[in-house]
């Protein structure tokens, strides 16, 4: 069964950084696109980044193209979100998520459903 863990997340100042990873089990991580996702205090989950299996990038938010980062290493197993640069409107729980339909990253807005075998999330908050 597939299954995605999170990590990395804490409390950290504005414009401070942080990596988050996610571990992939279950499932053969290079064929997937992985997606990340956040989720603030009464808002809805909403899309990040994505990388494909080839290692292809789509933003789903523009308010971290310049500041947000994605990697994969499949012989980890892991994907990576580096963070730099965070404001407080980055506070939330952050999730990654597997694509249901194999290799790229979907293009549907909201890009929520084409993801599943979500993660518990791990939280991050940006706070002096």
């Amino acid at each position: 069964q597939a299954q995605l863990v999170e990590s990395g997340g804490g409390l950290v100042q504005p414009g401070g950084s942080l990596r988050l990873s996610c571990a992939a089990s279950g499932f053969t991580l290079d064929y997937y696109a992985i997606g990340w996702f956040r989720q603030a205090p009464g808002k809805e989950r909403e899309g990040v980044l994505c990388i494909s299996s080839s290692g292809g990038r789509r933003y789903y938010e523009d308010s971290v193209k310049d500041r947000f980062t994605i990697s994969r290493d499949n012989a980890k197993s892991t994907v990576f979100l580096q963070m730099n640069s965070l404001k407080r409107e980055d506070t939330a729980v952050y999730y990654c998520a597997k694509a249901v339909f194999g290799s790229s990253c979907p293009e549907g807005h909201p890009p929520t459903p084409y993801f599943g075998s979500w993660g518990q999330g791990t939280q991050v908050t940006v706070s002096s």
